[in-house]
């Protein structure tokens, strides 16, 4: 890699961190008004409507048209669940929080990966999911960095449902890896987005508010759907083609920066030294897991 190539991977990584960071207060700002499936809904349809021109100026719908059920399958798991469960999670807890345990992904991965696949962890992978573990219990325990709701429904139900949304990341890609032929990635963002609309059409019809949402809801809804979602698939794709999947996947540990900031900044959240202690805790573990921390044989 030459000099201006890997000064442009780092602008690339921080940008995608920065966009993908704002996906929480996006979604949040939709889902007061929109509810959870119609916000689910609208990003990955928005997404699919971006993702789908690009596919089509490259040449390889032919991937899509040839394995699309595999393809449209894991897109429940891999957009359509997730997005409806961080829909409903930032509406009973603060944007950063969510962020925090949406950089578990890489923890629960390893855990699926070794139940499924049968790929064991050695000794330091296995401390590191102790640890990252530990760090979610003490986080969730505590109750920090909650926010006062007066829908009647506990805090401790939109952690689960953060955790609920790692945990199909984590089996979207042991299901991939295992019975998605190897086609582009494009192909497997656009189709499942695809896939994901598909689930969620009848179920956000069904629950759709019965009037015209506001200008800035419409705003939220189109940066989540066209920036957030396909944007940054796009630049997903280039910082894997630059530097590489596992430098790639360490984007995850960035992302809860800008998520915390932009709360504070806009929705006036407040973050707690706890909260920060074991979001560390958290990152650490997950570092340890999923192999992205090693140590060298002397």
């Amino acid at each position: 890699m030459n000099t201006s190539t890997s000064r442009f991977w780092h602008i690339e990584f921080v940008l995608l961190a920065a966009i993908w960071g704002s996906s929480f207060l996006f979604t949040h700002v939709a889902a007061v008004e929109l509810g959870v499936l119609p916000t689910a809904a609208a990003r990955v349809a928005i997404g699919f409507l971006f993702l789908m021109p690009i596919l089509l100026a490259k040449g390889q719908a032919h991937y899509l048209r040839k394995h699309w059920k595999p393809v449209l399958f894991v897109g429940i798991f891999n957009s359509g669940i997730p997005f409806a469960l961080y829909a409903f999670a930032v509406m009973h807890i603060s944007t950063g929080l969510s962020s925090i345990l949406n950089a578990t992904v890489p923890l629960f991965g390893a855990v699926v990966a070794w139940i499924w696949l049968g790929d064991k962890p050695g000794w330091l992978r296995t401390v590191g999911l102790a640890i990252g573990f530990s760090g979610i219990v003490l986080l969730a325990g505590g109750q920090v960095g909650f926010k006062s709701n007066h829908s009647g429904i506990s805090p401790i139900w939109a952690v689960l449902a953060c955790l609920g949304a790692t945990t199909c990341y984590a089996l979207a890609a042991s299901f991939t890896k295992k019975h998605v032929p190897p086609v582009p990635a494009l192909v497997t963002a656009t189709g499942s987005q695809l896939g994901a609309l598909l689930a969620l059409l009848l179920p956000a019809l069904w629950f759709a508010p019965d009037h015209m949402p506001v200008a800035h809801t419409w705003l939220a809804l189109l940066a989540v759907g066209v920036l957030c979602t396909g944007v940054a698939y796009v630049l997903y794709f280039r910082l894997i083609d630059h530097a590489g999947p596992s430098k790639a996947l360490t984007v995850t540990f960035l992302i809860p920066v800008f998520a915390v900031a932009y709360g504070v900044i806009f929705l006036g959240e407040h973050v707690t030294g706890w909260m920060l202690m074991c979001g560390l805790i958290v990152l650490v573990g997950t570092a340890l897991s999923s192999g992205l921390v090693k140590f060298r044989q002397p």
